[in-house]
């Protein structure tokens, strides 16, 4: 005797000819039925664009408060624009604009001081023993 198995369920609601997470998420205002689905596409988005903003600010060389403060305007903007006009989602159903605004942004954070840090230093650890 086989039993068959029922689709996946999350939230009460089956998974059952869905598009893909990421297809929606490059798709413009994509419909997000699970909340925590799109929590993750902004979650991966963020630790894509630390990483980035990483390698060009080591790149660059940006340095100090200025590359700091640039790096959290840029994220910030960037997402918000992500969600409130690429997306058009309505912030209040996932707890207002501040709640989507810090989803994921302490990993972010982290990956792009590692990276900056990390190219940085590669790049123009010479330059800074001459100093």
């Amino acid at each position: 005797m086989s039993q068959k198995s029922k689709p996946l369920e999350k939230n009460g609601a089956t998974n059952i000819n869905k598009t893909s997470v990421w297809s929606r998420a490059f798709t413009a205002n994509s419909e997000w039925l699970d909340k925590e689905e799109f929590l993750d596409v902004i979650y991966w988005i963020r630790q894509v664009l630390g990483v980035i903003l990483g390698v060009v600010w080591g790149v660059l060389p940006l340095k100090g408060f200025f590359g700091l403060a640039l790096f959290i305007v840029i994220n910030a903007v960037v997402l918000y624009l992500y969600y409130s006009n690429f997306q058009g989602v309505d912030e209040e159903e996932y707890g207002g604009p501040w709640e989507l605004t810090k989803e994921g942004f302490i990993t972010s954070f982290a990956g792009f001081l590692v990276t900056w840090i990390i190219i940085y230093t590669g790049l123009h650890y010479e330059k800074l023993e001459e100093l």
